[in-house]
């Protein structure tokens, strides 16, 4: 049977398809899962130490040495990111208070927006893109977690973030960064092992989803994504064009990443009074992941064709 090959022919498949299965036995049989030992530990409460060795393991894919134009375009893309995904979050929150509107949350759209699918970046930066524009997922890693997130909304007055629970989550991204830069076979050892993470956590987290709140949150869901992919996407093509990109790797980025569906967990942990917020966010978030794991490869074909073309004309004229 090619179990792996059909999961991965769905966009996301590893991340989405584990969560899904959680969410269904979460809601169809929300026993099956509660009778203790390694199994209720692995699969119903494992997400967060899951997620933490997670943070480790891609950590040691961050280089120290990274080029110099290349730390310039991720770290443009990335911080141009956080700022639309703060301005658009704390509107929503500032106008329409922590109900959103149309569903949409401002917790939901900083979490959403503020990060980007590692992997899927580097499959597109890998077909349409150059070396500069591979090099700047070293920096565009560092936003694919919750911390850039409990940041932002921390410093937006919207959450309660202690200083220990910031640090709690960077400790292992910085203990990946250290090993994997130490010793490349630590580094190689390490990132293989990210991979193999992602569908653990995903169905643990899925195992706290009620499809109930899925179904609610979809449209909704749908609509963060289609935010994340073009209206994020704008400003993260043009921040990269700023410093010199062809805009592909700002298209690329334009994403949500599959373990932001674990940032409203980070955050109720550190703020425990946004637990209830962090619960309704987690669907949409989920909706999100899927939506621009579709989006995103059409908008960076797109910049890709038009960066083609605009050559084309260029070597003509020459």
């Amino acid at each position: 049977m090619k179990i792996k090959a059909t999961i991965e022919k769905i966009p996301g498949g590893m991340m989405v398809i584990p969560l899904v299965l959680g969410a269904m036995i979460n809601t169809f049989a929300p026993n099956a899962l509660a009778v203790g030992g390694f199994t209720t530990a692995l699969f119903k409460s494992g997400a967060a130490p899951l997620i933490g060795a997670f943070l480790l393991c891609m950590g040691a894919g961050i280089s120290f040495r990274a080029a110099p134009r290349a730390l310039l375009q991720g770290g443009s893309i990335t911080l141009t990111k956080l700022l639309v995904a703060v301005v658009l979050g704390l509107g929503v929150e500032r106008l329409f208070g922590a109900e959103g509107i149309f569903g949409l949350t401002g917790l939901a759209i900083i979490a959403a927006m503020s990060n980007s699918n590692g992997g899927l970046y580097a499959a597109l930066v890998g077909e349409f893109g150059n070396e500069r524009d591979v090099g700047a997922i070293s920096i565009l890693s560092l936003n694919d977690g919750p911390f850039f997130t409990m940041i932002a909304l921390g410093a937006a007055g919207m959450a309660n973030i202690p200083m220990m629970a910031l640090v709690a989550v960077l400790i292992p991204l910085l203990i990946g960064m250290l090993l994997g830069n130490l010793d490349p076979q630590m580094r190689d050892f390490l990132t293989k092992g990210g991979p193999i993470l992602i569908p653990f956590f995903a169905f643990a987290l899925g195992a706290g989803i009620n499809l109930e709140m899925l179904l609610k949150g979809g449209l909704a869901g749908v609509l963060l994504g289609v935010l994340t992919t073009f209206v994020g996407g704008f400003f993260n093509i043009q921040a990269d064009r700023l410093v010199g990109g062809s805009g592909l790797a700002g298209a690329a980025a334009s994403s949500t990443a599959g373990n932001a569906v674990a940032t409203p967990l980070a955050i109720a942990q550190a703020d425990p009074a946004l637990a209830s917020a962090a619960a309704a966010a987690a669907p949409l978030i989920a909706a999100s992941v899927i939506t621009t794991a579709i989006l995103t490869p059409i908008l960076s074909s797109w910049v890709a064709k038009r960066n083609a073309v605009k050559q084309s004309l260029l070597e003509q004229t020459a």
